[in-house]
């Protein structure tokens, strides 16, 4: 059960909730389901019963106590726990890996995607290389997310934006324009960007950091005029094949799941979830993604997006290396419902980072 679909499942509780007459509310458009916070029960958390409780005009904890035996008896659900003024914290059943497992792998780089709304919107950006990368990036983003959109342009498009795979079809669009992306300096302008790093190393450097934060392109500067003190990568970084590069990091793990399958095959075997694998961090990572397109579409943030991949990517790069985990058999081992348990969450994990990549217009060769 992935965080969209365990929302659902809170939302159709309230929803029962509503037509049995035990509460009087208005039934929410949306139900926000997030990790427990420090100190919390189960895989996760939701606060609903607080955001309806003044409408229903009964205390949290009831409201929670009628949501709580709804939302336990669905497909899924182990169990569901009542903590604090009234948060809902809610178990998974174990073999939840498993069906998210074979959930990413039917989907493919599609995971995590949602059918189209009908929705249409037309993010506008300034011209300036960062704001465009960022806003053809969040185009890509929405439309995983249902909605399509059509790129415009505050000025004249820079020609080269087209071989950093940037897409504007109008210019001088009148629109809400995003103020507060800080631009890269004026020497570094797409022609040089590209030059310099090419196109991936590019929209990662400007598309990682946050957009109120001086992009990764830049150099590091402190003091009076800068735009943030926190200290940026070096842009000859964002090029070196090396632990310290985020985007080597997620390229890399990524590359590593694909040969982890590929060396399955010359063994004769394919990765199965057949069995559960103790590798909580890959199973948040891949069942946190769809979430996070979610937040980065609705927040406008695609820096979100990258920072789970970077996410995704140590916790793969972690699991794979360990030897308690080892994906593949060692020695005359013989292939075994662990090893194609383990192959099949880390090539989940792999397919995550490729569906991300491609979303931030980067690519995910299979060999480095």
């Amino acid at each position: 059960m992935t965080p969209a679909e365990l929302s659902r499942t809170v939302r159709h509780a309230v929803c029962r909730a509503v037509e049995d007459g035990a509460l009087r509310v208005d039934a929410p458009g949306d139900v926000k389901v997030e990790r427990p916070r420090p100190g919390g029960r189960g895989d996760y958390a939701t606060g609903i019963a607080l955001r309806l409780a003044r409408q229903a005009g009964r205390p949290a904890a009831e409201v929670a106590a009628e949501l709580g035996h709804r939302i336990a008896a669905a497909p899924g659900i182990a169990a569901v726990d009542i903590t604090g003024p009234g948060f809902l914290n809610i178990t998974l059943e174990p073999d939840n890996q498993q069906r998210l497992v074979r959930d990413v792998l039917e989907r493919g780089e599609k995971y995590g995607w949602t059918d189209l709304t009908g929705r249409v919107e037309q993010p506008t950006c300034r011209a300036d290389v960062r704001a465009a990368v960022m806003a053809d990036t969040l185009r890509r983003i929405l439309l995983s997310q249902g909605t399509l959109s059509r790129t415009s342009c505050e000025g004249a498009a820079d020609p080269v934006w087209a071989d950093l795979g940037v897409r504007i079809e109008a210019q001088h669009a009148r629109g809400r324009l995003r103020t507060d992306i800080a631009p890269v300096p004026a020497a570094d302008d797409a022609a040089t960007l590209l030059r310099r790093l090419g196109v991936d190393a590019t929209r990662w450097g400007l598309i990682a950091a946050a957009a109120h934060d001086r992009p990764l392109t830049d150099r590091p500067t402190r003091g009076p005029g800068s735009t943030t003190d926190r200290p940026t990568l070096n842009p000859h970084a964002l090029l070196l094949q090396h632990e310290r590069n985020p985007l080597f990091r997620v390229r890399y793990a990524h590359a590593r799941a694909r040969a982890l399958v590929r060396n399955a095959a010359r063994l004769g075997f394919a990765g199965s979830p057949e069995e559960h694998v103790d590798a909580p961090a890959v199973t948040a990572a891949i069942g946190d993604h769809p979430a996070v397109l979610a937040d980065a579409a609705r927040l406008r943030a695609p820096d979100r997006l990258a920072r789970h991949l970077e996410v995704t990517a140590d916790a793969l790069l972690s699991f794979q290396s360990s030897v308690q985990h080892s994906v593949l058999p060692v020695g005359d081992e013989k292939p075994s419902a662990a090893h194609r348990s383990r192959l099949a969450l880390a090539e989940a994990a792999g397919t995550v980072l490729a569906g991300g990549l491609s979303l931030l217009g980067i690519s995910a060769p299979d060999h480095l």
